[in-house]
């Protein structure tokens, strides 16, 4: 079956549906050998380059949707392949026969808590994009005084080196002395945009975790350097959030295709019951009848 070019390679992960059919337009993209033009579909088969590079047939086939939690651990990095050798994430996920695993947004070295991945690159990008406004929560260890004159300029913005920034929420969640435990929400998730807020009132993040992406926590049961599935239910959740439609029900596939099977049967059932002998034809009914025969005598 095939499918519109800019959402077959966005589902890949290959880069946004905007910034595909940018690409497009720029006459970046070939199919067949062709430059393609908005519009075009592709499916199984079709080859397709992207600036030069081309475009994996695993890629061009859907996969389906799936949600990995991952609890990420200090000392890991976010990225496949590492120059400086350092343990990344990659290594610790399941295998995929098809695709691969696409993290949503990324945590740097010395962050810890919750990474999101997902085998549909479209889903990836609305989930990291800034106007899906999906809430991520921190909990942030703060080394200095923290007074309300800097909760508030936090919270109204700060101009840094790449726009203003600012916290939606903070919570103060108690410590001791200038160690200071708080929980802040914020609605983006730019390069270490929490500890660069902190730094720039004068004071600094000793840790660092991320405990919730939208509506999905980071639960106790899901230690360090461990990741889980997301059910069905909650994979549509995600879906919703950004307005992408829920994925099939691979049971309710199952169950159909049990149910055609089973009615294909059922004739050949009936037509074995109908050539089956009367019971006193029967072998068991012979020896039954001979049995009284033998009684009689």
């Amino acid at each position: 079956m095939s499918e519109r070019l800019q959402k077959v390679l966005a589902r890949a992960g290959i880069a946004s549906r905007r910034a595909i059919e940018a690409l497009i337009s720029e006459g970046k993209i070939k199919v067949n050998g062709r430059t393609a033009v908005l519009g075009d579909r592709v499916g199984p088969g079709d080859r397709v380059n992207v600036d030069g590079q081309p475009v994996s047939q695993d890629k061009l086939i859907q996969q389906p949707c799936q949600v990995l939690l991952y609890h990420k651990q200090v000392g890991e990095v976010c990225t496949r392949h590492d120059p400086e050798k350092r343990p990344t994430i990659f290594k610790k996920l399941p295998k995929l026969q098809k695709g691969n695993w696409i993290a949503v947004g990324r945590l740097d070295i010395n962050t810890s808590g919750l990474i999101m991945l997902t085998t549909d690159g479209e889903l990836a990008n609305r989930l990291m994009h800034p106007s899906s406004e999906i809430e991520r929560e921190y909990a942030v260890r703060v080394f200095g005084q923290v007074t309300e004159e800097i909760a508030q300029r936090l919270l109204k913005g700060v101009m840094l080196e790449d726009g203003l920034a600012k916290f939606d929420k903070i919570m103060d969640s108690g410590g001791e002395a200038s160690n200071h435990w708080y929980h802040v929400t914020l609605k983006e998730g730019r390069n270490r945009e929490v500890r660069r807020l902190w730094e720039s009132q004068g004071v600094s993040v000793s840790r660092l975790v991320r405990v919730r992406y939208g509506d999905i926590w980071l639960e106790r049961r899901l230690r360090p350097g461990k990741c889980e599935l997301l059910v069905e239910k909650q994979v549509n959740l995600c879906r919703q959030w950004v307005g992408l439609e829920p994925v099939a029900s691979q049971r309710a596939i199952i169950r159909r295709a049990k149910e055609s099977v089973e009615t294909k049967r059922d004739p050949v059932k009936l037509r074995k019951a109908k050539a089956r002998p009367p019971k006193k034809h029967t072998p068991r009914a012979r020896i039954r009848r001979d049995n009284k025969k033998k009684k009689k005598r």
